[in-house]
Parts: structure tokens; sequence; C-alpha cells
């Protein structure tokens, strides 16, 4: 999530299926029974949802050039000189503080550079790279390189080239689908015009464009599978199946590949096989839609980032929390880059919603959130997991605005959460709600240690009578 972030678009859930499963059995596989079946394909679904959901958003930004989120094509890097609307439904939970740019990487052939300029001191940027399987691998940037910029190769797995001169690192990605997120600080709307001359020095070539050397010899041509909310369902282990060739195995994945060998999902293979039975087949769609309602309900107790994005060493055997964040806000930073608190509920364990309530957030001078970098809280709406139009097209209140916000005699900041305006003389401090339930997402950019160790503690919504 982005809850920086930066999922893909939300899936429609409601479905109709037919028939019975109650003497559904595999034909060629005779050993196993009904419930092995389900538990199986409830484990590799699983396992293998947040590549899906990966793949969707890689797909409509860079493989369907006709789309309403098409960004550019393969190993392109693409800036978006605005933060994030209402309009844009590709991810969901997105940040609306840092305008973004985007590359999906296909590493099969070679690998790719990156060149991060040099900016001032005081901003903050990130280059989030992300394997097919979600995991963030590195992070250019701000934090783990400062801010001089610098040339940095991404390749595939086991790349084993010549690296040329310039280079400031070399990241090797685990898949060879992958997608690199850039985050720029917006300090303010007068801002923007900086964020475009920073962004137009954000580049990205193939290995040897940049190298000036011969180009490799061409990758296998793909016929890269279409995917869309709908074929999520219908078409779940299909797509799965096809994206095992751009994902080799980790290290304690084992398991999990033998449990989809067994269902007929194999690596370049095409699902479903001559070996498994049509009652089979449709066992498996019944488990994939019950299976990702379970994680549906999981990313609904998310109530903070600290453990549910990170490293594949940091998310090693973790795969109902992969998938998870995945549904719930796809492409959130590690909690060194970022943390972000997942406000669903009042102080009274109430869900918040803005059809019937009014809420606030009281932040006293000890209680701001301690960052390095930035900190912001952000409306969405439950359902959709987007960001809420309203009349002021404000979205977000964030530490850049706090010399604009109404402050109390004892110095406190009461931010206000509710669908109406609290009124002209609180204006500057209200953040507009949906007249439904909602979610409030605060983010940390660059978090202190006393809110990576515990010292410090969000403060709760509290109702307003």
């Amino acid at each position: 999530m982005d809850v920086s972030g930066c999922g893909g678009s939300k899936m429609k859930r409601r479905i109709l299926l037919q028939g019975t499963t109650a003497l559904m059995v595999l034909s060629a596989l005779p050993a196993f029974a009904q419930d092995d079946i389900r538990a199986v394909a409830r484990e590799a679904y699983i396992y293998t949802y947040p590549m899906v959901k990966n793949y969707l958003t890689m797909y409509q930004y860079a493989l369907d050039p006709g789309g309403s989120q098409y960004k550019g094509p393969l190993n392109t890097l693409v800036s978006i000189a605005r933060v994030y609307t209402p309009e844009d439904t590709a991810i969901i939970t997105p940040n609306s503080d840092t305008p973004y740019s985007f590359i999906v990487f296909d590493l099969r052939a070679e690998p790719v550079v990156v060149t991060m300029p040099p900016i001032e001191k005081d901003r903050y940027y990130s280059l989030q790279l992300i394997d097919l399987y979600t995991n963030n691998v590195d992070y250019p940037g701000t934090r783990v390189d400062g801010n001089g910029g610098g040339d940095f190769l991404i390749t595939g797995p086991g790349w084993k080239g010549d690296v040329p001169k310039g280079i400031k690192r070399v990241i090797e990605m685990p898949t060879t689908l992958a997608l690199g997120i850039i985050r720029t600080q917006l300090f303010s709307p007068d801002d923007l015009e900086k964020v475009k001359q920073i962004q137009a020095r954000y580049k990205a070539a193939v290995l040897s464009a940049y190298a000036g050397a011969p180009a490799p010899a061409a990758p296998p041509s793909i016929d890269w599978l279409l995917i869309s909310d709908e074929l999520m369902v219908t078409d779940y282990w299909s797509i799965a199946a096809f994206l095992l060739q751009f994902a080799p195995p980790y290290s304690g994945d084992e398991a999990q590949r033998e449990n989809l060998a067994k269902l007929g999902i194999r690596d370049r293979g095409v699902w479903p096989g001559t070996d498994l039975s049509p009652e089979t087949v449709a066992l498996m769609k019944e488990v994939a839609v019950a299976t990702e309602k379970e994680i549906r309900d999981e990313a609904a107790r998310l109530t903070d980032s600290s453990k549910i994005f990170g490293t594949p060493e940091f998310m090693k055997g973790r795969f109902m929390v992969r998938a998870a964040a995945a549904q719930g806000g796809i492409y959130g930073n590690s909690v060194q880059e970022a943390l972000y608190v997942i406000y669903a509920f009042d102080a009274q364990k109430a869900p918040l919603d803005g059809k019937t309530g009014r809420y606030k957030l009281t932040f006293t001078p000890r209680t701001l959130p301690p960052v390095d970098a930035f900190w912001s809280l952000t409306m969405y709406d439950r359902q959709n997991q987007f960001l809420v139009d309203n009349p002021i097209d404000r979205y977000l209140i964030n530490s850049p605005m706090l010399a604009g916000l109404k402050k109390s005699n004892k110095g406190e900041i009461v931010l206000y959460l509710q669908r109406e305006s609290p009124g002209a003389e609180l204006e500057s401090n209200w953040l507009p709600a949906p007249s439904e339930i909602f979610y409030v997402v605060m983010r940390l950019y660059l978090p202190r240690a006393e809110a990576l160790d515990g010292r410090w503690a969000p403060p709760p919504i509290e109702a307003l009578s």
C-alpha cells in the first residue's frame, strides 16, 4: 500500500458458482481426495496471489497501450508530474504525497541502468525495486545512497556480465519481471515545477545502449497473457502458471512449488492440462474465490505496516502476510523507508463511518509523527480503497502543511475527519471523508527510532458527539 503506496484495481466480487462439488475427485491423480485438493489449492493460491496482483498492475502500466492506466513500454521510465487523485485506479491505497515515476522491467535479455540525479539535501526521493513476488529488493535514494544521485545497474537473476565504468551500484533482482517506483517529495503545490525538473532527469536505458555496445540476442517472444479484475477470478490459475517462468523460486519455496505441480501448475505449462478432470478444475476455481476472501479478511485486520512489507529475507515463508499486504496495499515500503499506521476504527473500536459519524485526530507537540523526511494522513473509502473525491480536492494533510493548520492555545492541532466542512474557521484542518465506511493511513517517511521501537504511539481517532 502506498500503504506509499504506492495494488491493482479493485476486484469485482460478485460471482455465481453453479453445480455441486460433493463428488469432485481427481481423475488422473487419484491419490488426492477432495479435502486434499482444497488444502493444496488454498496454499497455492496464497503463494501466487501477490504475483498475479502485481502482474495486473504491470500489465496495465506497460503491456496495455490502449488502457486508461498505461504509462509506457517495458524498460521505459515514465514520470507522472502530479500527485494521485480519485481518477487513478490501478493501485489501491495510493499515496498522494509524492509524484511517481514508474518502470516495468523485463530483465530476460540484459540489465537496465536507472539514473537518479543529484537533488537538494532536504528533499526525499527513492527508487523502490520490487520483484514479481512483491518483495522490496533495494532502495536507491535518500536513505541508502544519499541525495548525490548515480547510475544503478539493475540485473536479472544470475547475470554475470561486465559492469561498465560509472555504475554506482549493481542490484540483482530475483525475478526477470520487476517493478521500479520512484517517489519524489512534493513540498507544496507551488513546488510542482521543481519536481518536474527533477523527474526530467530520471533516466533508464538497457545496458547495451548505456555502454554503447552491441545489443544481445532478443529474448524469446512472449504472448503476454491478458489480465483484468474479472480474469483474476475466472482465469486465475492460468495466469499463475504463466507467471512462474519469470519467477525462480526462493530457497524455502520448495513445498509451495510442489503444491503447484500437484495441481498441474508448472513453469511454461498451460493450465488446465489433460491430467486434471473438469471437476477438479471447477473445485480449484471455487477454492480461489474462497481464499481470496480469506486474504481480504486478513488484510482488513492490518493496523500498521511494520511487519508486512520487506526484503525477500524478511518475507521468507510469510506467504499469507505477503498476500494480505498485496491485497490491502500493494507496493508498501519496507519499514525502514516508511511506516504506515492504518486507522479503520475509532478509539472505541467502532468502524469509521462518514455517513453517521464525525471524528477528530489530535496532535500535541509531543505526539507529532517523528520522521527524518515527512509524514502524511490520507483518506480512503473502504469499499474501493481509493482516494476520496471531495469539494475541496484535498486527499491528505501532511507535515509540509503544518504552518497553515490552526493550532489551539496549547499548541495542539486537531484534524477533522468528516463528510461536511467543520466550518470556515476550521476548514484548514479538515480532511474530507466519504458518506460511507472509510479508513485513513498515516505515513511516516524515514521514521525515527522512537517510531520503530514503540516509544512513540500514534494518537487515536476519536468520535465527535
